[in-house]
């Protein structure tokens, strides 16, 4: 048995109820639920015909494009960074 404690945390993602359970605190788990509520809610608003499953995955492709950027952004800082420390 995992010694690991769980967290059980309710949220509302684009009107349904989930119970989220994993190692984070349920301060970030309800972060990341409200950014994947809001970013849906920006995608129906430009796409109002898409059905859940295809605003999902639209959600869900926005979401690791966005964070690929950041990784990249990071990734060149980090460079920059060594590149200064010469």
């Amino acid at each position: 048995m995992s010694d690991v404690q769980k967290n059980r945390t309710n949220v509302k993602i684009y009107g349904t109820e989930y119970v989220i359970v994993g190692q984070e605190s349920s301060n970030h788990v309800r972060l990341v639920a409200s950014i994947v509520d809001k970013k849906m809610r920006e995608i129906n608003g430009k796409n109002t015909s898409l059905d859940l499953n295809k605003l999902a995955v639209l959600t869900a492709v926005n979401i690791v494009n966005d964070y690929i950027k950041l990784i990249d952004r990071v990734e060149e800082l980090e460079n920059e960074l060594n590149r200064e420390k010469g």
